[in-house]
């Protein structure tokens, strides 16, 4: 059977069950409740480092059966529509909180309609689970019929060997589930208050995953367990909640509220910890880089994994790539270069493969038919296709909403579903009542690294910024034309790369997007930002998938040590491990930072930086847990204008889009100075090229100047910040990230 008939047939399949109900449908949110009076939104002027927070008004802990505050302290009203997740969580069905209609349909035991939950809180309660013997598999401890005590795992602790039974503790803080679990001893069942077998350290678990927000999240604690289940057993206690998961928001002011209050109901019942650390992959990476930079008193020490330093500047590439692939498949289409995935890298910045298997290659031909182009199969990918396709249209379509029925067709049409209207509290709002947008790409000269190294010719730079256009205005945007057959989880995709959103031509130029300065103040005052303002106990690891052209590329931790090096003036609290994938370094890296923190306890100063282990540095790792390189310049290269460092010849780094643009591989500029076309020629912007007679062409698709980055992010505003800490090997110098990049540009 041919790809395309599969498709046909597919797509007939899907509108033959689109008449069937999805279980979904049964308890999706079919009214939007009225929002909150009372705006909670902590007010800063600088940066949100420099406010203090408001005193806790509601009276921790949380009484066994009863509920947690639903309002949250200080991140503003509560958001609606809210999609209740407790039943997703093994929890059962929401409290009832209204007969309105407003929130998800709460059952009682006759299947009848019992009334409604707009908040989705849940009584708190307290489960026991174990291990099952020679498996790291948990499993429910019923108290009234317990195993037999041989099919429960042993452990050693404090000298003694005890069975692994574990507390866990779940209630809703902030309409969000929260997780408080711990190793307990089998005759403390029972009892809430027994921490005997807890170590004194607090370990906080935060997850990634990409997201809109408008959901409370779920996670079963099986899959926590299992997740931590080393250092549980060592005595650590975990704390998490469905606030501090990236599937489920990207506002990181709430999710710091609900971290100090997740917190706070653990301390209240078992006291202060030693430290708490946090841990935590991709999204739940940069969440505890901006917590840490945010806020005090929440996280001692963090190990980010798999991290970039914030979503809201990846998103500055990200969607720029949607735009590029419209553009290599069907504006430039009979370029037989765009062919090659390594000519397209020279673009991109990131991984491209020839030969690379994509499972859903046969959407391009599909979509460059409906389009008028000629249609190809690829023969290859790049992580710009295989990690971010389509991103676009779930982080910036506000028409576009999830692919599953949470919300009834009535909500969908009233409300914008992107990432930024999720923080419209934050970055506030147009004349259109959209949420304000950070993102922009006026004056960005596309592959003018590639044209400068003779990659592409001028008039190939010349001809893809003059066609490769922007986004239409967030008023102006139509949903994506997509079916879903029954039983698939990608939806087959009709305006791929959202070419229905892309500007067109006019006077043979698509016009480009202005950044909105608004957004851009508030989201570095409100800390959505990274700035590299990051003062303490800092381990990143993550595993090397370049190869794989997974999302979690390289380049994001070295963004992350840019900003922490133009801000501190050096990166010493922070050690960059990377690892083959088939090795994971994390219980290593735990022992670490435990002496680390301990060391920052015991000493006088609580100095970070002489407190740090003298054998804890940056390291390259095979797939065996060897240490290949080790030392302060293994990861040197492009990104920090050094020689290339013994690991990254190991692991090489690759760019992205807005660095392949001559843009700063730190990554942080949403607005960019711009100047004449003519003085970007005088000043040697486009290095040895002849383009005095291309001056006129340039001019006509820029016609208000084009990016010079030396002059930095010029939205960024007076943060009232001053390093705490000595810059003791300033590396600014040696740094692309501003004028260097441009002097490179130059040469």
């Amino acid at each position: 059977m041919s790809r395309r008939l599969l498709v046909s047939l597919l797509v007939i399949f899907s509108f033959l069950t689109a008449c069937g109900q999805d279980p979904l449908v049964k308890r999706q949110v079919i009214s939007i409740a009225p929002s909150d009076e009372d705006n909670l939104l902590l007010q800063v002027d600088k940066h949100i480092s420099l406010t203090d927070r408001p005193n806790e008004t509601f009276q921790f802990p949380i009484k066994l059966g009863e509920v947690g505050p639903a309002d949250s302290l200080y991140s503003g009203k509560r958001q609606y529509p809210f999609y209740c997740m407790t039943v997703d969580g093994g929890l059962g069905q929401p409290l009832v909180d209204n007969q309105q209609g407003y929130g998800v349909k709460v059952y009682d035991k006759d299947d009848k309609i019992a009334g409604y939950s707009k908040d989705c809180m849940i009584r708190t309660r307290v489960d026991y689970f174990y291990t099952l013997t020679g498996t790291d598999d948990s499993k429910p401890y019923d108290l009234n019929n317990p195993p037999a005590d041989d099919k429960i795992a042993k452990t050693e602790i404090n000298g003694e060997t005890v069975p692994e039974i574990y507390r866990v503790e779940r209630g809703s803080i902030n309409r969000y589930v929260y997780f408080i679990s711990m190793l307990v001893a089998k005759d403390g069942l029972g009892d809430r208050n027994d921490k005997r077998l807890w170590n004194n350290k607090l370990i906080y678990q935060f997850n990634g995953g990409a997201s809109i927000g408008f959901r409370q999240g779920a996670e079963g604690p099986g899959r926590l367990l299992n997740r931590r289940h080393t250092l549980l057993r060592q005595g650590y206690a975990i704390i998490a909640s469905s606030g501090n998961n990236t599937s489920y928001g990207y506002n990181m002011l709430l999710a710091e509220d609900t971290a100090r209050r997740v917190k706070m109901q653990f301390t209240s019942l078992y006291g202060d910890p030693l430290y708490t650390l946090g841990i935590g992959g991709s999204g739940g990476g940069l969440a505890q880089y901006l917590i840490a930079q945010n806020s005090t008193g929440i996280l001692d020490g963090i190990m980010p994994i798999y991290s970039y330093p914030d979503m809201v500047s990846q998103s500055i590439f990200l969607l720029d790539c949607d735009l590029l692939q419209h553009y290599f498949n069907v504006t430039d289409n009979g370029n037989s270069k765009w062919k090659d995935w390594e000519e397209r890298e020279n673009i991109e910045g990131m991984n491209g493969i020839n030969g690379f298997e994509h499972p859903y290659t046969f959407l391009v031909p599909l979509n460059q038919l409906f389009a008028g182009a000629w249609p190809s199969m690829p023969n290859g990918s790049s992580e710009c296709v295989y990690s971010w396709v389509i991103a676009a249209t779930f982080f910036y379509n506000p028409k576009q909403g999830f692919v599953k029925p949470y919300f009834s067709d009535e909500v969908k049409e009233q409300v914008n579903w992107t990432y930024w209207q999720d923080l419209a509290q934050i970055y506030g709002t147009d004349e259109h009542g959209f949420a304000r947008t950070t993102w922009g790409n006026e004056g960005v000269q596309y592959g003018l690294r590639a044209m400068q190294r003779g990659d592409i010719s001028i008039d190939e730079f010349i001809h893809l910024n003059q066609y490769i256009g922007s986004w239409v205005p967030q008023d102006k945007m139509r949903k994506e034309s997509a079916v879903t057959p029954f039983g698939m989880k990608f939806p087959i995709w009709l305006s791929l790369w959202s070419r229905n959103n892309i500007t067109e031509p006019e006077q043979q130029v698509a016009q480009r997007k202005p950044s909105d300065p608004k957004a851009i103040v508030n989201g570095y005052r409100y800390g959505q930002v990274f700035i590299g303002k990051a003062e303490l106990p800092i381990l990143e690891i993550r595993h090397y998938l370049e190869e794989e052209l997974n999302m979690h590329h390289t380049l994001a931790s070295f963004e992350t040590r840019l900003r922490m090096q133009e801000y501190q003036g050096h990166n010493d609290n922070q050690i960059i491990w990377i690892s083959h994938k088939d090795h994971v370094p994390i219980d290593k890296g735990i022992e670490y930072l435990d002496q680390w923190l301990l060391a920052i306890k015991e000493s006088e100063d609580k100095d970070p930086i002489s407190s740090k282990p003298e054998a804890l540095v940056d390291s390259c790792i095979d797939a065996k847990g060897n240490v290949q390189f080790e030392g302060e310049s293994v990861w040197d290269g492009e990104w920090n204008n050094r020689p290339e460092g013994k690991c990254s010849q190991i692991y090489p780094t690759y760019s992205n889009i807005r660095v392949q643009a001559g843009g700063p591989w730190a990554g942080s500029i949403f607005k960019c100075g711009r100047i004449p076309v003519a003085d970007a020629i005088k000043s040697g912007i486009y290095g040895d090229k002849p383009m005095q007679g291309y001056q006129r062409q340039l001019e006509n698709i820029f016609p208000d100047g084009v990016c010079d980055y030396t002059q930095g992010d010029i939205a960024k505003p007076d943060l009232g910040l001053i390093p705490t800490l000595q810059a003791k090997k300033s590396k600014q110098l040696d740094s692309p990230s501003t004028v260097g990049d441009m002097q490179s540009l130059k040469k």
